[in-house]
This record gives structure tokens, sequence and C-alpha cells, in this order.
């Protein structure tokens, strides 16, 4: 182990040290107004994180996968139906899937931005279904199950490439909805629209986390579903709510997934300085790009020129991830693997009769990829010292990949 000090995958201590009086601030004023559930601080977080995603509506809610759950269901996906998605990506957006009632179903992943490939979900949609022209419908001709909804994950805080996803949306009838969870503030050009879009304004609904490590983190479990459609916002209102209308009146059977107030207003005192510590999390990735774009056997994050990353990960790519990761460890540097095991392969989805091989794109990544330190205060010298240790590692791979083919 280094003598040196820890570079830790993530500090999610120092932010907040600096937010101090401003977050305690917050937790005063909802024990004086006993508001705890609900209230001016939700609400005012809601308006603000709204204005912020460039959409009409935000709903606070208890979680990321509450989010993902409400924005199907109010969307109209139900119990039967079959929604696409992607095999890389954390279990949280499939649960949200199989809790409204749905199945999913895997398209692969571009090689280069590891999000939805939009011609593998042309494919599936040409290969593997039919379109029903009396009801209207996409049906999935194995299982005689209607395809209703597409919910293209922003990975690592780059959002995927949304206008061909949405063309095909509009083409076969589906319904749209973006995991933004990993996505604060990533924004988009669209070409259809001449324009840049930021996550959780393009698709019927969104589904953001504030889980506490994200770029844009609650002091414990947070959500928000982001819309310009009214009823869809309403209908949200009224899952996170046990289905009610008004107090005990209840429309709909629904869930108990509510925003706390702390919560809502930590969120809204952290919001102000979110696009800053996105700007810094950019700065630390050009940084890292320019350090490891010699080192051979690296292969760096790809951020196309319609998208603007906003860093949530950074994940580089190489052949022996495990000694690559102890090389780092011995140096006192924190790293993490998002994902090791693509969803197609876990055990709570076998049911769903996935094969390794299914996915090339996705399990090649999965077993490659690693997560680098990134979080706002990262310092260049801390960067040198990660890259530097990179450079060892991958040098001792090539040495000995040398011994052996001599040998």
């Amino acid at each position: 182990m280094s003598g040196k000090d820890a570079i830790p995958f993530l500090d999610l201590a120092t932010p907040h040290i600096e937010l101090e009086q401003q977050l305690t601030d917050v937790f005063k004023r909802a024990l004086r107004t006993a508001s705890f559930i609900g209230g001016p601080m939700v609400e005012q977080f809601e308006h603000a994180f709204a204005e912020f995603c460039g959409t009409k509506h935000c709903v606070g809610v208890g979680s990321g996968t509450d989010a993902l759950r409400f924005a199907l269901i109010a969307a109209g996906v139900k119990p039967g139906d079959v929604v696409i998605t992607v095999p890389h990506t954390f279990i949280a957006t499939t649960e949200a899937i199989s809790q409204a009632g749905a199945e999913p179903r895997f398209v692969d992943i571009n090689e280069r931005t590891y999000n939805m490939e939009p011609t593998k979900v042309r494919a599936y949609l040409e290969n593997f279904c039919t379109v029903d022209d009396r009801l209207g419908v996409v049906i999935e001709t194995k299982s005689g199950k209607p395809v209703t909804a597409i919910v293209p994950v922003h990975l690592y805080g780059q959002m995927a490439d949304m206008d061909p996803i949405l063309e095909l949306a509009e083409q076969y009838k589906l319904v749209v909805i973006e995991d933004a969870c990993q996505a604060h503030g990533a924004r988009y050009f669209s070409k259809k629209e001449n324009g840049w879009r930021t996550a959780g304004s393009m698709g019927k609904a969104a589904a953001f986390s504030f889980y506490p490590g994200k770029n844009l983190g609650a002091c414990g479990e947070a959500g928000a579903v982001t819309t310009d459609d009214e009823m869809l916002a309403q209908k949200s209102r009224m899952l996170r709510d046990h289905g009610q209308s008004r107090k005990y009146y209840h429309d709909l059977e629904g869930f108990n997934g509510r925003l706390d107030s702390i919560q809502a207003g930590i969120l809204a005192a952290k919001l102000r300085f979110v696009t800053e510590w996105n700007r810094k999390r950019q700065e630390a990735a050009r940084r890292y790009d320019e350090m490891l774009s010699p080192v051979e056997g690296v292969i760096r994050p790809y951020c196309p020129d319609w998208a603007r990353a906003v860093y949530h990960l950074y994940v580089i790519r190489v052949r022996d991830r495990e000694a690559l990761q102890k090389q780092l460890a011995e140096a006192n540097i924190g790293t993490g693997i998002h994902y090791p095991v693509p969803l197609h392969l876990q055990k709570a989805y076998s049911n769903l009769g996935y094969e390794l091989g299914d996915f090339p794109v996705c399990e090649k990544v999965a077993e490659r990829i690693l997560s680098l330190p990134m979080f706002p205060g990262l310092s260049e010298a801390d960067q040198e010292r990660v890259v530097h240790s990179v450079v060892q590692s991958t040098q001792c791979a090539r040495l000995q990949n040398v011994v052996t083919a001599r040998s």
C-alpha cells in the first residue's frame, strides 16, 4: 500500500462541508414549520428543477426508481407490455419496468458511447415484431405482447442519441421515457430541432435520481419525474401519494413515493451550484483526456459533437482491468466498476431467456471498463498521480505480453 494520501473515487464530504450552513438552515426551517412531507420546500425545488431541465413540470418523488416506475405507469405502460431498454445499466432501470407490470427487452449498446444503439432498436422492431394495423400497436412476434415504450439510459452523464430514437418511437407509436438518473444537466444537440436540449426534456417524461453520489445528490434518497405533459405530471403526483387526488380521495391505487421536505430543501440549495460542479467535472475530464491520450491500451470516454456530457463517471476501457484496479489500489487510489455483469446475464432475469453472446458489445465492454476518480474538487495533481499509475500498469502489461510471446 502506498504511503501517499488516498485519492477517493468520490469525495462526498467536501461539498457538504462547504455548504454546511445552508444545509443546516434547511433542517432548521423544517423543524420550525413542522413541514416534513410536501409543502413549500418541495414545491420550490420542483419549480427550480423543472426550469433547470427546460420542462414545464417536475414531480419530486422518493427515489430514481420511483421516478421511472411512476413515469412509465403515468405514460400508459400497462401490465404485460414490453419495454425496450439496454442491458448496460443499473438494475433500477429494469426494476422500474418490471414493477410497472411490464417486461424489459434488451438491445445492444454503441461501443463508443455505451448508450443505446438506435440501429439495434430498429433491428429489434423490424426483425422481432409486427405491426397490428387494426389496433395500431407493435406486437412482439414470439410472446404476442404489445411493445409500448423505449427507455434510453443517459449513462455516465452523457445523453443517448435521442433524435433517431424519437424518430423510431414516432414511427412505431411508442412512448419514450428517459432514464436521466446519471445525467443532471447533460445536453444534446437535436438536428431535428436545430438546438440544444437538456436531459429530461426530450421524452414523454424522464426519471432522475438524487442518490447522494449523483451530480446533484440529496443527503438520502430522492428522485423526480420531469415532463411537459400536464396529465402525466398530475398522475405521477397521485401515484407518489397513494393515488390521492386530494386527502383521502383515491382515484387509483398508488404508492408511498413522496419526496420529503428536508431532502427537497437540500436539493434546492445544491441546485444553485450544480452547473459549476458540472463545469469542474468537464474540466477534469478534459485533463484526463489530455493525459491519457498518449497511453497505449487505454480507451477514453467518447463524447460526440452532439453531446455535452457532465461526467457523472469517467470510464476507461483496458484489457486487464483487474490488474489495473489492483495497481491503483496499491497506490491508494479509489476506483469503481459500472457495471461488471450485464443485466441479461443476471440471475434475476434468467426467466427472460437471454444467453451469453446475445449482446456482444455490452458483454465486451462489461469485462474491461473501469471508473477513475471523478468529482468537482479533483485536483490536477491527483489526476497526474492516477494517470501515472495507469501508465505503470499498462507498461507492465505490455512487458508481460512481450515476455509471454518470446517464451
